[in-house]
C-alpha cells in the first residue's frame, strides 16, 4: 500500500509557526518548517513513516525517544518510524527546518500526540 495525502504548495499554519510541501514523491515528501522564538510542536510519534530533519537556519533542539540533542544550521538528524520525537526552538530567532518524510503512508493524520502546548494531544 503506497498512500500519499500530500500534494506539493499544501501549507499550513500551526500555533508554532507553519509548513509548506515542496516535492512530493512515490515514497517521500519535502516539506519546510518555520518555528518561531520559545515554540515547539507536539512531543508526538508516527506509526507510518521515518523523517530528516535538516536545519537550515538557527537551532533545533530535538527530543528523539530518551535524547536529547542540539541540531545547528548544515546539520541533520533522523527521526526512526515510531520514535517519540519533539522539535522546538528555544533560540530569539526563526527556526527553519527542511523535513523529509520516507514510508508508504504519508498524510497529517498518522501524528499520535503525547503532549502539546496548545491543547491537541490525543
Amino acid at each position: 500500500m503506497n498512500v500519499n495525502t500530500y500534494k506539493p504548495g499544501d501549507r499550513d499554519e500551526r500555533p508554532w509557526g507553519n509548513w509548506l510541501v515542496y516535492d512530493v514523491l512515490p515514497h517521500a515528501v519535502v516539506k519546510k518548517i518555520e518555528i518561531q522564538p520559545g515554540k515547539r510542536i507536539s512531543l508526538q510519534r508516527h506509526r507510518h513513516r521515518s523523517e530528516r530533519w535538516i536545519v537550515v537556519e538557527g537551532v533545533a533542539s530535538v527530543t528523539r525517544d530518551n535524547e536529547h540533542l542540539t541540531v545547528c544550521a548544515g546539520e541533520s538528524v533522523m527521526i526512526p518510524r515510531e520514535s517519540i520525537h519533539r522539535l522546538a526552538n528555544d533560540a530569539a530567532e526563526n527556526l527553519l527546518v527542511i523535513e523529509i518524510q520516507y514510508g508508504d503512508y504519508l498524510s497529517e493524520e498518522d501524528i499520535e500526540r503525547f503532549t502539546d502546548d496548545y491543547g491537541r494531544a490525543d
